[in-house]
């Protein structure tokens, strides 16, 4: 049976759980090598194990979505070994506290934006170059 994703390199962030960790194991099954990033280092070897019972393959890169330079160091790993990407998901994310702004805790508010704004820049602006090498680059954040 033919693998539509056979080939293809993808980057699920907030791959150890949750929307994240289904969509690495949907892009596995159809055959794409998957680069799993979370903070979690247990779950993204939950997540290798079964990437690898459906036979299919995952690079596990741990880290912070907040840890900008691991974004960095991300792109340039992916350009030594691959030269291109094939699609990233972009779904690491934090809700933080449902609550008025005015009672908005200022340490709260700012992890909420440099997760869902800051680092998605970030992966924007690393892996950007690379989605731009593939014949098909796609980005879903």
């Amino acid at each position: 049976m033919q693998k539509r994703l056979e080939g293809r390199i993808a980057v699920v962030t907030g791959a150890s759980r949750g929307l994240g960790r289904a969509m690495a194991l949907a892009l596995a099954r159809e055959g794409a090598h998957v680069i799993a990033t979370a903070r979690t280092q247990g779950g993204l070897e939950e997540l290798d194990d079964d990437i690898r019972k459906l036979g299919g393959s995952a690079t596990l890169a741990p880290a912070d979505i907040k840890d900008y330079a691991a974004i960095d160091r991300l792109g340039a790993g992916i350009f030594e070994r691959w030269k291109k990407l094939d699609i990233v998901i972009g779904n690491a994310g934090l809700l933080g506290k449902l609550t008025p702004m005015p009672h908005a805790d200022p340490k709260m508010f700012e992890d909420v934006m440099a997760v869902n704004v800051t680092a998605n820049y970030r992966l924007i602006r690393s892996l950007d170059p690379l989605l731009k090498g593939s014949d098909a680059g796609r980005a879903v954040f």
